[in-house]
């Protein structure tokens, strides 16, 4: 293992130091009702207003950011691409539209390769929102709307490197992304759409990907004579049987454990109602499978399957705690 010397580490340190005051800059800037403060909710509120897609750009390392943001964007909910400056200028303009919105990042703000996706945005009225220190380059002075993050120190002791700068480029575009998010109101549950594969794919699936329905379901009525249950139960291998009243609602819940402490009385003369649960747990199907989890891993009462019920508590459905291990949940 190679030693580190306690001078490399205060130059971390000093570094992470550097770049934490970097965002304590910005979150300074948009908390202080500036220029930036208006500038944000304008650029919150187009977005989210818009038809098209956001298209992000940027070269170097602050196309590299861009790539970052575009990604988190489409993740959370709002269509977007990246558009690499270089190639827009040989074709790739074309995958600009009228009712998108161009977001460009750019320190400096005088990128060359950046001055053919201004030109293409003024010719065709596109708004271009600008992430830039530069407020007075040629990217801001054309854009709709500037987002100017103050100028803050780089970590790079050259000052050279991009550093606390795409940090902070970074910084409000995650911001952004989330602000977007709450104002779509998008949930865990769209999250998952959009991230299937995977652990995290399989932690976002909801019951209703994942629970029996229709005659895979155990049923059975509150006078069924417990050997009837039995049968039941043995067909469709849940370890339980949810019991419905004459209109279909759910009214109680007969599992394996509740039979076996029923072996000490005759049980060919017991039914249903003399030994189920009244008052069953239930869950609905949109919810996600990793709450189900939860409920599930009950410390003082875990169970191994759960009723899935409409808005009337209609059975709809059974998750097993096998369909989440499966799945890869569990």
């Amino acid at each position: 293992m190679t030693k580190i010397a306690s001078s490399e580490i205060d130059t971390a340190l000093e570094a992470l130091s550097i770049e934490s005051n970097g965002i304590l800059d910005l979150i300074d800037a948009l908390r202080d009702k500036t220029e930036l403060t208006q500038s944000f909710l304008e650029t919150a509120n187009l977005i989210s207003e818009i038809n098209g897609r956001v298209v992000l750009t940027g070269i170097g390392k602050s196309g590299h950011i861009a790539k970052k943001i575009q990604s988190t964007l489409a993740s959370t909910g709002t269509p977007s691409l990246f558009v690499h400056p270089s190639e827009a200028s040989h074709g790739d303009l074309g995958m600009i539209q009228k009712d998108d919105i161009i977001l460009a990042v750019s320190a400096s703000g005088e990128t060359q390769e950046l001055f053919n996706i201004i030109i293409h945005a003024k010719r065709f009225s596109i708004p271009l929102i600008s992430i830039t220190t530069n407020p007075q380059s040629t990217l801001a002075k054309n854009s709709s709307i500037i987002l100017s993050l103050p100028h803050s120190r780089e970590a790079c002791p050259l000052g050279l490197a991009p550093t606390t700068s795409t940090l902070m480029q970074l910084a409000i575009g995650d911001a952004l992304a989330i602000t977007l998010l709450k104002m779509r109101h998008f949930t865990a549950s769209d999250f998952g759409i959009y991230h299937p594969g995977g652990r995290l794919g399989s932690r976002l699936k909801i019951v209703e990907d994942l629970m029996h329905t229709d005659k895979d379901i155990p049923l059975g009525h509150s006078r069924m004579p417990i050997t009837d249950a039995i049968m039941e139960m043995t067909q469709k291998a849940l370890g339980c049987i949810g019991i419905i009243s004459e209109n279909g609602r759910l009214i109680g819940l007969i599992t394996d454990g509740d039979l076996r402490r029923a072996f000490n009385k005759d049980i060919r003369k017991l039914t249903t109602q003399e030994i189920m649960n009244p008052s069953p747990l239930t869950i609905k199907s949109d919810m996600l499978a990793a709450e189900a989890l939860k409920l599930m891993n009950n410390d003082n009462h875990p169970i191994t399957c759960l009723f899935v019920v409409d808005s009337r508590n209609h059975p709809i459905g059974v998750l097993h705690i096998h369909d989440l291990l499966r799945a890869g949940i569990a």
